[in-house]
């Protein structure tokens, strides 16, 4: 595959623009309405016209409201790029990746990727605004609904029981992650839930889907989030620090849940990390701050035994040593990630992956920012995305 070092330094993709709607129980605007403006934000934090952008590449959640008729909505022409793109939380990044393959080859030279959703109602509960996704299922869905599994909790829940039996983590081990993470987004204003909580807060909060508790599981979100991606010479003349693409890869493993499968205990971050940072040819000790998609504790925790920060089985203790959370030493999730802040898919990680990399994060701020590792993770452990990103080329 061509990568950024291939083509000439002009020609390599940044991301330029980054552009967030009202996120969390904001209640009136369709997906659609959120998108649109998540776009606009974008173009205006990059200094851009919306008739400069001739890309366009468009998602959305369980509502599935956003689709290739936002091209008209923004009164965008003559697009040299235009799609609808569905990898469930990986679709994020591999925008991104497909984004940045048309800047550097020349197919289009400002491409936006924008990814909205609005499944809370008044009234409504985030579990009902999921669940309905689950009814009417047939085939081997329907076959698994009939035994009970009707959402993802209790998939990723079977897979973190699997990690559990095999290596011994513990709910504790598992509640590090929530509670470190609750700790950075205590430090970002755009956070849904900025109140500390401690070991005993996770132990106490109730059952969702043994062995998850309500804080193993990530909120749910309305709103929307874009980013434009242009070349660096596009990009000098800007409002924005460029964000450069120095390196992505995607993995599917496809699991079939059959007998002997790896399903929960390796993601396809395991075959994706070393491909995007081979791409970018950087080492894992390289990396200054590492965003995750967090749909569970489980996932975090998972994610980084296969990109190789720790040892595969070796999470738990990882995890509760203290090397997370704004004193810990691996900088991860510092906005506070789907757990605490907000939960917009893979544009989570994305988002504030590139507030840090700009070094616009505030209080929250990491010192040492110059590259960053952001992941995507769709279906359960499913698909995978990974991006490196860098402050400067």
């Amino acid at each position: 595959m061509t990568g950024p070092r291939d083509v000439p330094a002009g020609r390599r993709p940044v991301i330029c623009g980054l552009g967030l709607t009202d996120l969390g129980k904001v209640h009136g605007p369709t997906a659609a309405q959120f998108a649109a403006d998540a776009v606009r934000f974008a173009a205006a934090d990059a200094g851009l016209a919306l008739g400069d952008i001739d890309g366009l590449l468009v998602s959305s959640g369980v509502t599935n409201g956003v689709h290739l008729d936002l091209q008209l909505d923004l009164g965008l022409h003559d697009l040299a790029l235009l799609s609808e793109m569905q990898a469930y939380g990986s679709t994020a990044g591999a925008m991104v990746q497909v984004a940045s393959m048309a800047v550097q080859s020349g197919m289009a030279s400002t491409v936006a990727c924008v990814w909205a959703d609005a499944p809370l109602r008044p009234g409504r509960s985030g579990a009902a605004a999921y669940g309905a996704a689950a009814r009417g299922q047939s085939g081997w869905r329907g076959l698994a609904a009939s035994a009970g599994i009707t959402s993802a909790n209790q998939m990723y829940a079977m897979a973190a029981r699997r990690h559990m039996e095999r290596y011994g983590t513990s709910s504790e081990q598992l509640g590090a992650i929530a509670v470190a993470q609750r700790d950075w987004a205590v430090l970002n204003p755009l956070a849904q839930l900025r109140t500390p909580i401690t070991i005993q807060d996770y132990l106490a909060s109730r059952w969702v889907a043994e062995p998850f508790r309500l804080l193993d599981c990530c909120l749910v979100s309305n709103g929307g989030i874009a980013v434009i991606v242009t070349s660096a010479d596009r990009a000098a003349g800007l409002r924005q620090p460029p964000v450069h693409v120095r390196g992505w890869a995607q993995a599917h493993p496809g699991h079939s849940g059959r007998r002997f499968d790896d399903f929960g205990l390796v993601s396809g971050a395991a075959t994706a990390g070393p491909a995007a940072l081979r791409m970018a040819d950087v080492e894992l000790a390289d990396i200054d701050v590492v965003e995750l998609y967090d749909c569970y504790t489980y996932t975090v925790l998972v994610t980084l035994e296969d990109y190789g920060f720790c040892g595969k089985g070796e999470g738990g203790p990882f995890v509760a040593s203290g090397v997370l959370g704004p004193e810990g030493k691996l900088k991860v999730n510092t906005g506070g990630g789907q757990l605490s802040a907000y939960y917009m898919w893979g544009m989570t990680p994305l988002s504030e992956a590139i507030i840090q990399a700009r070094g616009q994060a505030g209080e929250r701020q990491v010192r040492d920012h110059e590259l960053v590792l952001v992941s995507g993770n769709g279906g359960c452990l499913d698909h995978h995305s990974t991006l490196i990103l860098a402050a400067t080329s």
